[in-house]
């Protein structure tokens, strides 16, 4: 298995083929995935490449990290493991902002 890089701040044009073609000067490829948002079918700016070897991937970094690539500045680093989040929505029923309560100029209506 081979070592999986970052990538991010791509250009939302681009697409799995393209970040494996490019990433291909480094040295060889197992695999490129641009991640894309479920709902809107876009990019969301950043991917996966997963490098045949250590020495791919080193080379991989230091040829691409902060180098442009279709008008962005990439970021290239070792891709961290996944942290495991919680499922759901958002925190919890934060208070608004009061309806007429203890406001002073409607009293206490609701």
């Amino acid at each position: 298995m081979g070592t999986k890089l970052y990538v991010g701040n791509l250009s939302f044009r681009v697409t799995n083929e393209d970040l494996q073609e490019y990433f291909a000067a480094a040295g060889a490829v197992e695999s490129a995935n641009v991640v894309f948002d479920r709902e809107t079918g876009r990019s969301r700016g950043f991917g996966f490449v997963e490098m045949a070897s250590d020495d791919a991937a080193t080379a991989a970094i230091a040829q691409f990290n902060g180098q442009e690539y279709d008008g962005r500045n990439m970021v290239v680093n070792e891709a961290r493991p996944r942290e495991d989040r919680p499922r759901g929505g958002g925190g919890g029923y934060g208070g608004g902002g009061g309806r007429g309560r203890d406001r002073g100029d409607r009293g206490n209506r609701w």
